[in-house]
Parts: C-alpha cells; structure tokens; sequence
C-alpha cells in the first residue's frame, strides 16, 4: 500500500476509535451514496481494508454493482481459507451460535468404495432435542445414507442434494452390522430452527485399576444459545465440577467433531483443565494487523492483545496423571479446538488421538449493520493470528496426533462406550498400553473421507474473537 493510503487508513482508523468510543457511527457521503449492491460493497471494503489480517494484500477493488458474495471473494488473499460472507446476517449470527435450520443429525462422507463415484452419508452423531432425536425416527449413529430425496448420491450430484437437507428432505439408508447391512428404507426427516447444546455427553470411566477417567463431547464452543447467554458455559463448569468430586485421574476431551466456536467459551474450558494456571497466566496472545493493533494498544493498552485464564474453583489440571489431557481429534477438529491445544501445551502434555487437524490458528469477527434497511449482509473476515503464551503458532497445517486413527469404520459404537475406536485408544494408552490394538477385519477396511456436514453450514471452521475491548474498536455492531 502506498504511503499515501497508508496516511489515509490511519485517519480513518483514528476518525472510527473516536466514534466508537462516543457511541456515534460516522458515515462518509460516499458510503452512503447509492444502494443495493453499490452501498454494500462500499461497506465490505471500507471495513477489509481497517481491520483484515491481510489488508496491505487487498487488490484494486472490482465493480462496486457485481453481487456482494463475488465482490467479497474477490478481495481474499491467497493465505486466507476461512474468511466468508452471508446475505442476511442474521443467520451468520445463529450459526455461530449453534441454531440452525436442521432435522438435527451430523454426518461424514465418504467414496462408497475406491472404485465408485456413488457417495454415502454416515450418521456421526443425533443432537439431542432435535427432529431426528424422536421416538418414530429411528437414526442412529453409524447409520448410512444411500439417497437424497429419492437421488443416489454421487460426486456430481452430492453438494447440491446435501444443500437441500436444512428444508423436510426423505433420505434412504441402510444399518451397518457385524453380520452385514440391515436396510432400513426410506425415513422422512422435518427440519426446524434448532439451539444445539454443545454439551453433548460426560461420564466418568473407572477402569478398576486406579483410574478414574472423566470423558467429555463437546461439539463446538459457544457459551449460551445467544451470544449474550452463559448457559453452555455454566453447564460446563457444572461437568467438571462432578469430575472434581468424583476424584478423576485422568481426563479425555472428545473435539473430533468440533469445528470451531466462540474464544470465550475456549478459555472457560481451558481455565477447567490447565494445570497450574490462573487469570495470572496467559492463555493467548494476538496478533492483528499493524494498524488495527496500534489502535487497539493506543486505545487500551497492552493487554488488550492478550487473554489470560480464568480462575476456576472446577478446575481439574491438578488432579491429572503425569499432567497431561488425552483429546480426540479428527480431519474435521479446527480453529477453537486447535487454540485450546496450543494454549494448553505450555502447561501441560496435550496428547493427542486420531486424525490430523484442519490447521486454523486465525481467528473472525462478525461484522454488519444492525437494522439498516440498505444491508442485511453480514461477514466473518480473518483479523487476527493467534499465539500461546511462549509465542507458539506452528500450527498452519494442523496438529498431528500422538496415536493416529482416522476412526472411519462403517461399524461404529455408540459415544461412550469404551470399546469404540477413539475412546479406547485413549483409555488403553492411559492404562499402560500402547494405544494400539487389534482390529476386526471388518472394522480395519480404510475408507477415502471427502467431507462432513461441517463443510455445509457457515458458522464452521471459526474462531470467533468475543472481547469487548476489540469490540469498541472494531465496528458499529459486532456480535460478541
């Protein structure tokens, strides 16, 4: 960027600091002249070039009246994988917070075999409270989808038939077992606006042998069913508070189907395990664009680009074997999860069980203009890179995991029981094993994976920076 722009940026940072601070959103007459597209792609660069990670990269802008989805991409580095855009930011907002327009089941897909182009959905896991999770819907876990609305998947066709799942949908789909395939027929699913509760299970595993193994899913990281809400927050300190009392040994965290989430409900987990740490001790470190972070510091200090632990009376990190947490990760492990990782590594083993990570050590804000008429539109641009507490963030490619399973048998246990794949990995490398063992020929059969239901929904792949110091800066509404 020249020097001139540079100067220009600078003022129009400073000018935004000022007004953000008095309560007031300043508009130039440019920004509000015209409408529809014209108006909106204004907005998208004016905010890109004040606060995207990549902001010296931004290209001369395209044609300000071309669809604000297409003009958004346009402005992308090439680093970036993760930043998008969404006509009604409404939506955005939900997504990140786990509501969404669903029947309520998550899925991995896979090539049904290596020399076919037909595509199968297997059933991960049925939310709880959801239209799947009814008494006359029997879908279960491990359960496969052949067919969307009457059409056989394939690899021409499966993108557009799985876009079609958030409307009533029929699926056809068979039940893998040990003697062989149980077709189930055809099932009709009704989708709703549903609030997932990331808490999706916990138990304590008492191997006999002195352990006491305390065992939590978590899907994604929110802190409530909206932004502003503790509940999931609280309901996690209440899990941990029952592993402290039942006197766990070890613990295991199952992120395997956790893509990402809020930054706040990360460190409320983190502050849980930790050993050792308190809000004394630094959890992350930030990293934004040289004039964002300028403002920032200017405006509040220092600190403001670093977060510290939490002190937490549930905290389990002293109670832990050799200092170290077990979690289990798949290809679809991102963002949040991985920053919980990095942050704790400085503290304690993180021992790793599965399969390779996305590799997201970025993070997002949510930004849009609340109840303006001229834009509903809402984005998740990158801003920022994350770091833990001894500078680390090595993390671009993913973190490969200590005991490698890519858990993609079609004869899958229930979560939570101790001989399905994952969970009994850890729970033999805890008890003295290796964390290997011996497959059954049907269950040993390697299967090419070419996405999950993650890859469908936008609010995945996000870490989601939710402090309101950053807040004051950054825009007229930011979602917290």
């Amino acid at each position: 960027m020249k020097r001139e722009k540079m100067t220009v940026v600078k003022h129009a940072l400073a000018v935004m600091i000022v007004a953000m601070l008095a309560g007031v959103v300043a508009c130039s007459d440019d920004d509000n002249a015209g409408g529809g597209n014209k108006y909106v792609n204004n907005w998208i660069y004016d905010n890109m070039e004040l606060y995207y990670l990549w902001n010296l990269d931004l290209p001369k802008p395209p044609s300000k009246s071309i669809d604000p989805n297409e003009f958004f991409n346009a402005l992308l580095s090439d680093q970036d994988r993760f930043s998008w855009i969404q006509e009604n930011y409404v939506e955005l907002l939900n997504s990140l917070q786990g509501v969404n327009k669903e029947a309520g089941y998550e899925f991995k897909l896979y090539l049904e075999s290596e020399s076919s182009e037909n595509i199968i959905a297997q059933v991960m896991y049925i939310k709880a409270g959801s239209l799947a999770d009814t008494e006359d819907k029997d879908l279960k876990r491990g359960d496969v989808i052949t067919h969307i609305n009457g059409t056989r998947m394939t690899l021409s066709n499966y993108q557009t038939l799985l876009g079609a799942i958030s409307e009533n949908h029929t699926i056809k789909y068979f039940r893998p077992t040990e003697e062989g395939e149980v077709d189930m027929g055809t099932l009709s699913l009704n989708t709703a606006e549903f609030a997932e509760n990331p808490n999706f299970m916990s138990k304590v595993i008492d191997t006999g042998n002195g352990h006491k193994i305390g065992y939590y899913v978590y899907n994604f990281f929110a802190t409530g069913p909206t932004a502003t809400s503790p509940q999931y927050n609280d309901e996690m300190d209440a899990i941990f508070s029952s592993f402290k009392n039942q006197g766990i040994t070890d613990l295991i965290i199952d992120l395997r189907y956790n893509s990402g989430g809020a930054e706040g409900a990360t460190i409320n987990l983190a502050s849980l395990i930790g050993d050792n740490i308190d809000n004394t001790k630094i959890f992350t470190k930030r990293s934004y664009n040289n004039d964002l972070s300028a403002a920032l510091v200017s405006t509040y200090g220092a600190d403001v680009l670093i977060k510290k632990f939490v002190t937490k009376s549930q905290n389990v990190g002293s109670l832990l074997n050799n200092s170290r947490v077990y979690v289990l990760t798949s290809s679809r492990t991102a963002s949040a999860s991985e920053l919980l990782v990095n942050g704790l590594k400085p503290f304690m083993e993180v021992f790793l069980v599965g399969d390779t990570t996305v590799g997201k050590n970025v993070g997002s804000i949510s930004l849009y203009e609340e109840k303006n008429p001229k834009n509903k539109w809402g984005m998740q641009p990158i801003v920022v890179k994350s770091y833990n507490s001894a500078n680390e963030s090595d993390y671009s490619e993913g973190f490969f995991p200590d005991i490698v399973s890519k858990d993609n048998s079609l004869l899958l246990k229930p979560l939570g029981d101790e001989s399905e794949e994952l969970l009994s990995l850890a729970i033999d490398h805890i008890t003295g094993g290796s964390g290997t063992r011996q497959k059954s020929t049907a269950r040993s059969r390697e299967r090419i994976s070419i996405g999950t239901s993650a890859d469908f929904k936008r609010g995945s792949y996000n870490l989601v920076i939710d402090d309101e110091r950053v807040a004051g800066v950054i825009k007229s509404s930011l979602v917290e």
